[in-house]
């Protein structure tokens, strides 16, 4: 039998909803149906009364779904155990977005290892969503991700980076006093895309205008988008952390724009409800680098 189907039928019931339990495990509505009927198959019984967009459980549904529980909650607790015995407490195993790995990450590790000679470190680097799902099934302690919540999860603020319009060495914005978004709006733009919520704001600040702002370059990693300003093929927003060594030279200079004031990129630190060691020690670590301090 299909763990997956199984899953699948269990989620469906805990939240009363297709849609949700499709949410809650990454799938499309239309997957969590195809499992379902899977799982029907394999049962070779009805497991739900379809009748439009709601749905009851049949009497051999509610048979059934004990055992199912049962089932999910003996595979999640023998695959706890396995990655248990892969581990030991003289390791870290920490998941992060991209941007966390190249410029937080290496700032923190030389701390932690400061004051734990003898900890490994294991970094997992991948989307907010893999990163939640892998703290979820214990695969690693502690995750830094994008602002995002999940009833299995404890979460706080880590960081929140101020999203600054950066512009390279000679430009004539850096004389300004202040810029208005027509000004911005008729510049090359390079627009880092990460899609939250606080970048689809800053899309919207040129809805006023009565042209397209000329957005040249449109890319979904930091560090090109980073170059390409360097390279001076351009302007744009970025979050400020990124660029942190590249304002102390100077090569990239931050522009006064009052509209970006309330804009950041959080990143929240997740774990297991109840919270664990690991969570902890990172918390105190970011204590203790000082540059880390602006962006709390």
């Amino acid at each position: 039998m299909n763990i997956a189907n199984i899953e699948a039928f269990v989620y469906v019931i805990h939240y009363n909803s297709f849609n949700k339990a499709a949410d809650a495990l990454f799938l499309s509505q239309p997957s969590i149906s195809a499992r379902i009927q899977s799982l029907e198959r394999e049962l070779d019984t009805q497991l739900f009364e379809r009748e439009g967009r709601s749905f009851t459980l049949t009497e051999k549904g509610k048979q059934f779904l004990p055992f199912a529980q049962q089932i999910l909650q003996s595979y999640k607790k023998g695959r706890q155990q396995l990655q248990q015995m892969n581990t030991t407490s003289d390791e870290i195993r920490i998941g992060c977005t991209a941007s966390v790995s190249n410029y937080v990450i290496p700032e923190i590790i030389p701390v932690i290892k400061a004051r734990f000679p003898a900890l490994q470190v294991r970094l997992v680097t991948s989307s907010s969503e893999v990163i939640m799902e892998k703290v979820l099934n214990k695969e690693i302690d502690v995750g830094l991700v994008r602002n995002i919540s999940h009833p299995g999860l404890d979460s706080v603020k880590y960081l929140e980076d101020p999203i600054e319009l950066f512009v390279y060495e000679g430009h004539p914005f850096i004389d300004k006093e202040q810029l208005t978004i027509e000004e911005i709006g008729r510049q090359t733009l390079v627009f880092f895309e990460c899609g939250s919520f606080d970048w689809m704001r800053i899309h919207r600040l040129f809805e006023s205008l009565d042209h397209p702002p000329h957005i040249e370059y449109q890319v979904d990693n930091l560090e090109t988008a980073k170059k390409l300003l360097l390279k001076k093929l351009g302007i744009g927003f970025l979050p400020s952390l990124c660029v942190r060594e590249e304002t102390l030279t100077k090569s990239l200079v931050p522009a006064y724009f009052p509209l970006l004031s309330n804009l950041y990129l959080r990143t929240n630190l997740i774990t297991q409800k109840g919270g664990t060691d690991a969570a902890r020690l990172l918390l105190e670590v970011r204590g203790q680098i000082p540059f880390l301090a602006d962006y709390r």
